[in-house]
């Protein structure tokens, strides 16, 4: 499924265990919003209905504003499919944005993705 992209700081998109997974390294903000989008977008069209759309966050360092924002429309678009987008692996960081905006109930959560 996957277009692998050359900066560690951009989204993969890839396959395990049957689910469709993003892998996210570095900042999902402002300055990387397009390509989280555009890698969450991409494994949406291509996941069936049912499937889960995993977002590894592992070894995310950072989310803002721009980030949670990109989550949230893609949430809405798999729900739209019958898709679940899960967070695999968030941070500490990412689990007190969540909490703070009120949206932590809205994501489902798993442990980190293995290779």
């Amino acid at each position: 499924m996957g277009t692998d992209a050359a900066a560690t700081d951009r989204p993969r998109t890839g396959s395990a265990s049957g689910q469709s997974v993003v892998r996210v390294s570095g900042e999902m903000d402002f300055e990387h919003v397009r390509a989280l989008t555009a890698s969450l977008t991409a494994a949406l069209e291509q996941a069936p209905p049912g499937a889960d759309i995993v977002v590894d966050l592992r070894y995310s360092s950072f989310c803002d504003s721009s980030g949670l924002n990109a989550l949230l429309a893609a949430r809405r678009r798999a729900l739209r499919r019958g898709q679940r987008l899960v967070l695999a692996a968030p941070s500490h960081q990412m689990i007190r944005l969540l909490e703070r905006t009120h949206t932590d109930t809205l994501f489902t959560y798993a442990p980190a993705v293995t290779d």
